[in-house]
């Protein structure tokens, strides 16, 4: 087994909720099942729009003391007050904490990432020796055709259409969540339009929100990415068997093995 790389993630931040009623006010607000979360274990999720878009994800850790909430830095401060009006009479604390999330992969101890195992682990500590960077990170990430937050934007996208289905963020057996009416409703119909996929090409990414055409029609908007790799979302039904471009390049699907292939139309 390859030696584990430790990432120091700068991007992320961390909010501690404590108090009696924490389980409870959180499963009420996040996609994931939380009243059930143990102490050590993490539960990827997101938090909605009552309208069922995607405003942010987050990590939930299970502690002694109450729940780590592993959010997105830039986005700290506006999910500490969505939790806040939110809060009413529950009886929950909120604290910002000042920790840094590490990303170690392959996993060795921590808190195991519940997307994907290949993603290792993350660790809640003030300091650590680290061995890679966030960008090493991201790229084991998007080698692993799991998109992350810059390609979902805030209140732009639906949760399924960013996998979270896909990669143990949704509970759909869980009680009411906000925006749980439009995420069971495209579960329930049971095709999925749009998805997030890898795409492979030569040189540098083409630009953010770059048309993917089949032939003329279009086909979907690259997203984030590096040389050679980025992510996309793609329209299913036009992808199969297309000769796919980009900004007039040529662009190919590397569909993961985590992603079922789409039911063929009848």
């Amino acid at each position: 087994m390859s030696q584990s790389q430790i990432a120091r993630l700068d991007s992320r931040a961390v909010i501690a909720v404590t108090g009696p009623d924490t389980k409870s006010f959180l499963n009420g607000l996040l996609t994931q099942e939380i009243e059930a979360l143990a102490d050590g274990e993490l539960r990827f999720s997101g938090l909605l729009t009552p309208q069922g878009r995607l405003l942010y994800d987050l990590f939930a850790a299970g502690t002694p003391d109450g729940v780590l909430l592993d959010v997105a830095g830039e986005h700290r401060d506006a999910i500490f007050a969505r939790l806040t009006m939110y809060r009413l009479r529950a009886k929950v604390e909120l604290t910002s904490l000042n920790l840094t999330v590490f990303a170690v992969w392959p996993t060795t101890g921590g808190f195991a990432d519940p997307r994907l195992p290949a993603l290792g682990s993350r660790l809640y500590t003030r300091d650590l020796a680290v061995t890679a960077t966030e960008d090493d990170y991201d790229a084991h990430r998007l080698a692993l055709g799991v998109p992350g937050p810059a390609d979902w934007g805030i209140d732009r996208t639906y949760p399924i259409e960013a996998d979270f289905d896909l990669l143990n963020g949704i509970d759909f057996k869980k009680g009411c969540f906000v925006g749980q009416e439009t995420t069971s409703r495209m579960k329930r119909r049971g095709t999925i339009k749009n998805r997030m996929l890898p795409i492979a090409f030569a040189g540098p990414p083409p630009a953010f929100g770059a048309e993917v055409l089949a032939g003329e029609l279009r086909a979907g908007e690259v997203l984030s990415g590096r040389d050679g790799r980025a992510m996309a979302l793609l329209r299913l039904d036009r992808i199969d068997g297309a000769a796919l471009t980009a900004d007039g390049r040529a662009v190919t699907v590397d569909w993961p093995a985590w992603v079922p292939a789409p039911t063929p139309a009848s």
